[in-house]
C-alpha cells in the first residue's frame, strides 16, 4: 500500500530521482525519460477517458491506466534487483506480464471484428472521442520509442515493450469504432493538396 503523507521531498533538488530499488538516477537518464513519457500518455488516455465516460469503454480504458502504472513501476525497477535476475514479478518486484499484453490483444481482435479493413491510411479525426484517442495513440507511440531506447541501454522487460506496443494498436483500433465503427474515419488522399 502507498502512502503519501508529503509530496515534496527536496530529494530530487540535487537533479536526481529514486527508483524502487533504493538507488537514484539522473531526471534526465533514458530510464525516467521512459517512465516519464508513459506517465503522460497515461495522462493523455485520463483525458481522452472523458469522452467515453459511460461508455462500454470507460472501465477498458480504466484497466489500461493501472497497466500503465504497473508498467511505470516496471521500468523503474532495473533489472537484478532484490535478487531476481530475470523479469518474473515477486513479492517486491512488480512487472507487466504476459496475460496483460493478451488482454489488449483479445480486446483489439474484438474491437476490430466490428469494422471493415482498412483500404487507405486514415487521419486522425472523425469524432472528438476519435480525435482524443488518437491523440493519446500518438502519445503512447512517444512512450514506445523512450521504452525501446532504454531497452538499447538497459535491460527491459519485453512484456513492457509488448504492453506498451499493442497499446497503440488498441487506441487505433479504438479510434475507429469510435467513429461509427470506421464509418465516420477521414481518409488521407495522397497529393490532395498539390
Amino acid at each position: 500500500m502507498v502512502k503519501l503523507n508529503k509530496i515534496y521531498t527536496r530529494t530530487g533538488d540535487d537533479g536526481t530521482t529514486g527508483l524502487v530499488d533504493g538507488s537514484r538516477t539522473k531526471k534526465h537518464s533514458a530510464r525516467i525519460a521512459a517512465i516519464g513519457d508513459v506517465d503522460e500518455a497515461n495522462s493523455i488516455i485520463g483525458l481522452a477517458s472523458g469522452s467515453l465516460h459511460g461508455s462500454a469503454f470507460e472501465r477498458p480504458i480504466m484497466r489500461i491506466q493501472n497497466d500503465l502504472f504497473d508498467l511505470g513501476a516496471d521500468l523503474a525497477t532495473p533489472l537484478g534487483e532484490f535478487g531476481s535476475e530475470d523479469f518474473e514479478p515477486t513479492e517486491m518486484v512488480l512487472r507487466v506480464v504476459a496475460a496483460q499484453v493478451d488482454w489488449l490483444e483479445s480486446s483489439i481482435d474484438e474491437l476490430n471484428e466490428k469494422l471493415e479493413p482498412l483500404t487507405s491510411f486514415i487521419l486522425p479525426g472523425g469524432t472528438e472521442a476519435a480525435a482524443r484517442v488518437q491523440i493519446a495513440r500518438a502519445s503512447v507511440r512517444r512512450a514506445e520509442r523512450s521504452v525501446t531506447a532504454l531497452a538499447d541501454l538497459e535491460a527491459v522487460n519485453p512484456q513492457a515493450t509488448a504492453y506498451i506496443n499493442r497499446l497503440s494498436d488498441y487506441l487505433f483500433v479504438l479510434a475507429r469504432v469510435l467513429n461509427d465503427n470506421g464509418a465516420a474515419d477521414v481518409k488521407w488522399v495522397p497529393g490532395a493538396n498539390r
